[in-house]
């Protein structure tokens, strides 16, 4: 059975980052980057289940500049079987993201794919959703749980929704999606980041996959956020309830 593990690399989370002069996009210059979060977690997820022997093979993908090969050796230093490059020096929009994959997943034929719910960069959450429905397959969103069915021909997915936990049922082959709470990403070992230097990683033409990723979203500006106001302590509940009422006015 085979699992294939989109990742995007992206600014890490810890680096402040600063909004370019002419307001036209984030100023990535000299920035620390590093795999998404999320999809960190659909590495660990997948390499657990290649660990107690649920899944023969881990596959990773990215989609980017020559820079991308980094993440995709990390996510092999992690323990991932191999990784395919689709080259490409322009930034796609989340459905050429997902036009993307299911080209590959067609060339790959994995069994599961699973992917972060979400990038950190620009939180659009639509790549899975519509990598499944391109794909016609069932899918699994924010899970954070996964058990495989005994026969393996489907898995017990939990979800987080607004009111609550929900469980589905959901037979292979499938996308899913994960959220924080399904694991803790490990760090990569000495020997399997040494490893990984050997291991191959395909580079694929974007433009040879002749899809359509004529962008359809325009960014207009970019802004950063306004500062936040000083606090201000009170003596009692009447200062505090002057305060929100005549000064802040937010009630």
């Amino acid at each position: 059975m085979r699992v294939l593990v989109p990742i995007k690399r992206v600014v890490d989370p810890y680096v402040k980052v600063r909004v370019r002069a002419d307001g036209q996009g984030m100023d990535l210059q000299n920035v620390k980057m590093t795999i998404n979060p999320f999809d960190e977690i659909a590495i660990e997820e997948a390499i657990r289940w290649k660990e107690a022997g649920l899944i023969t093979e881990v596959i990773v993908v990215s989609i980017g500049m020559s820079q991308v090969q980094e993440s995709l050796r990390a996510a092999l230093a992690l323990g991932a079987d191999a990784a395919i490059h689709v080259t490409t020096d322009k930034i796609i929009e989340p459905l050429a993201v997902a036009k993307t994959l299911c080209a590959i997943a067609k060339q790959q034929q994995p069994d599961i794919i699973i992917m972060g719910k979400q990038a950190i960069d620009d939180d659009c959450n639509q790549t899975g959703q519509m990598l499944a429905a391109l794909l016609n397959w069932p899918q699994a969103t924010f899970a954070s749980k996964i058990t495989f069915q005994e026969d393996k021909k489907s898995v017990i997915a939990i979800r987080e929704v607004d009111g609550g936990l929900e469980t589905l049922e959901v037979a292979l082959p499938l996308v899913i999606t994960t959220d924080l709470r399904l694991n803790e990403p490990r760090y990569a070992s000495l020997p399997n980041i040494m490893q990984a230097k050997r291991k191959t990683i395909t580079s694929i033409e974007l433009t040879s996959l002749d899809i359509d990723t004529t962008p359809h979203l325009k960014v207009l500006s970019v802004t950063p956020p306004q500062p936040r106001k000083p606090g201000k302590m009170v003596k009692d509940v009447a200062e505090l309830m002057h305060y929100l009422r005549e000064i802040e006015k937010v009630i």
